[in-house]
C-alpha cells in the first residue's frame, strides 16, 4: 500500500483570530492536484496548524499517511505526548494545557493511522525548491490568499 501523501498549512489574520487552513492530499505526485481551504475561528498559528490536520485526516481517513508540514507544534507533538499525559494534561502550575482537547484528538487519529511526519521548509525561492517544496506551496499559498481575500470582510 502506497500512503498518501498529505500536505496541510495554514495562515492567520492575529487581530481578528480568523485563519484559512490548506489541505492537499496526493497519491500520486503527477494527478491533477485539488488544494481543500476551510476557514476557522477564535484561533492562532498553532491551533490552526493542528485544526487543519485533524480536519483533513478526518475527511480522508487514510490507513497510512506522510504528513508534509513546516508546524513546529505538529512536528515536537509526539516528543511531549508522554509529558502531557504523566501530568493529566495539566501545567506544572495545575492548569489545563492550552488546546489539550486539540491535542488528544490529534493523538487518537494518528494512533490509528500509519503516520510518518516530514518536515519541510516554507518559503523558499522557487530555483530551490524540490517537487516536495513545490507542492508544500500549494497549500501555502491557497491558505494565504484565503486569508487575504477575507480580511477586508473582518
Amino acid at each position: 500500500m502506497i500512503p498518501l501523501m498529505l500536505f496541510t498549512d495554514g495562515s492567520v489574520h492575529p487581530p481578528s483570530r480568523i485563519g484559512f487552513g490548506a489541505y492537499l492530499a496526493v497519491t500520486d505526485a503527477s494527478a491533477s492536484h485539488e488544494v481543500q481551504v476551510k476557514r476557522f475561528e477564535n484561533t492562532s498559528s498553532s491551533q490552526l496548524e493542528v485544526e487543519t490536520l485533524i480536519w483533513a485526516l478526518r475527511i480522508l481517513q487514510p490507513q497510512a499517511v506522510t504528513l508534509y508540514t513546516d508546524s513546529q507544534t505538529i512536528m515536537g507533538l509526539s516528543g511531549r505526548r508522554s509529558r502531557f499525559e504523566e501530568r493529566g494534561y495539566l501545567t506544572r502550575q495545575n492548569k489545563p494545557v492550552r488546546l489539550a482537547d486539540l491535542y488528544r484528538e490529534f493523538f487518537r487519529l494518528t494512533d490509528s493511522i500509519d503516520c510518518t511526519f516530514v518536515k519541510v521548509k516554507g518559503h523558499q525561492r522557487s530555483r530551490q525548491k524540490t517537487e516536495t517544496d513545490l507542492l508544500f506551496s500549494l497549500v501555502d499559498r491557497a491558505s494565504r490568499q484565503a486569508m487575504r481575500s477575507n480580511t477586508h470582510c473582518i
